[in-house]
């Protein structure tokens, strides 16, 4: 978006200014070089200043804030465990206790938590086509932006663009064909009018074959849409950090401590040189099948890899610090969002990471990585599941 050339670069520049990169790649202290920068601040040149701390972008933008509550059309549904884990309650130890993790993964604190219901698999295109079928529902990327709820989440001053590029869509990757510097996400990044859960890669692309795949495009008000329909909820970030590790404590991923590159396969992850070669040596060049590897101690699928994952909570870069008990039990996570990079974006958290983590750039697969992302993001790695109290 970044309006330079072209009207479509004003786009841009707005889609850029909220456009962060969320998955820090080196000592957890890096990701807050900057952390006092506020959204006015942000250009494309302090991006490339400082986006070296950073990995890929899984906040879209306000750019589709039009979206209000679409949660009241949708009729209440009743649950089916069917295709869903039974997790017992436990209590384990939320956050890293490693060095990899970000500022935000600290401390490592005790949590119990409730036993709970989640989905064995992320949401397929299946899944989400007969939600759609049944209700109707247009997603947020099918939906055309709307300056006057726009502008609310970007500085004060950004003119209004022309009505010829607030259309509804979605960011692509679209990967050079060259070894780049990972300083700029619009390098891989492209967005693309048409681009919606249907068409992922926008227009002429389809996912036709693909019934079982995760379904991406998906804003966190789509998510929330598909689980009121199917009698169930999205879990919360203590729920998803528990699940994930299957049982295990301490570890780095839901498997233990091996790399993701040694032994067999164990996740859809990006080897080679992000972003611009993929050697697939897992398999799979962007998302998978899901149930296309391992499942964790508890039965769970790609809680590593494939695609980020919404959860229910509100994202704050300093929630952890801020719990001062030794125990919390069934945490809802802060009663409001801030993060620093994007002060004036409410986001939520999502986790698991995605296809195009790779530890050059990305290691958004651990187990305790946070990430954020505004609640009208739909992008091509992003992704739910469900879970249910019942």
């Amino acid at each position: 978006m970044n309006p330079v050339n072209s009207v479509k670069n004003v786009l841009f520049l707005i889609i850029l200014l909220l456009t962060f990169f969320v998955c820090s790649c080196g000592p957890h202290e890096a990701r807050n070089k900057n952390t006092t920068d506020s959204t006015a601040q942000l250009s494309a040149n302090a991006i490339a200043k400082d986006s070296s701390t950073y990995c890929s972008p899984v906040s879209k933008t306000s750019l589709i804030a039009s979206v209000t509550d679409n949660l009241s059309p949708i009729p209440q549904g009743k649950v089916s465990h069917k295709d869903m884990v039974r997790l017992p309650g436990g209590t384990f130890m939320m956050g890293a206790t490693d060095h990899e993790g970000r500022q935000d993964e600290y401390p490592a604190h005790e949590v119990k938590v409730n036993g709970f219901w989640m989905d064995k698999h992320e949401v397929t295109n299946a899944q989400f086509g007969k939600f759609v079928n049944a209700t109707g529902y247009i997603t947020t990327a099918e939906q055309k932006p709307e300056w006057s709820q726009m502008k609310k989440q970007l500085p004060p001053g950004t003119p209004k663009p022309p009505d010829s590029v607030l259309v509804p869509g979605a960011l692509v990757f679209t990967p050079p064909s060259y070894s780049v510097p990972l300083d700029n996400p619009a390098r891989w990044w492209k967005w693309v009018p048409g681009a919606n859960w249907q068409h992922p890669e926008g227009p002429g692309s389809s996912i036709k074959g693909k019934d079982n795949y995760p379904v991406v495009d998906i804003s966190w008000y789509d998510a929330e849409a598909y689980c009121k329909w199917a009698g169930k909820r999205l879990p919360t970030e203590a729920e998803w950090e528990y699940a994930a590790r299957g049982g295990l404590s301490e570890k780095k991923y839901p498997w233990g401590n091996q790399d993701p590159a040694n032994g067999k396969p164990k996740a859809n992850t990006w080897q080679g040189t992000f972003p611009n070669k993929n050697t697939d040596w897992d398999g799979y060049y962007g998302t998978a099948p899901v149930m296309s590897f391992p499942p964790n101690g508890y039965g769970l699928y790609d809680m590593a890899g494939n695609v980020w994952e919404w959860c229910s909570d509100w994202y704050s870069a300093a929630y952890y610090q801020s719990l001062n008990i030794k125990e919390t039990v069934d945490p809802q996570g802060p009663s409001k969002s801030y993060d620093p990079m994007q002060p004036t974006v409410p986001v939520k958290v999502i986790r698991g990471g995605s296809f195009m983590c790779n530890p050059s750039y990305c290691k958004g697969y651990r187990v305790t990585s946070r990430m954020m992302s505004s609640e009208d993001s739909g992008l091509e790695n992003l992704g739910f599941r469900c879970v249910s109290s019942d």
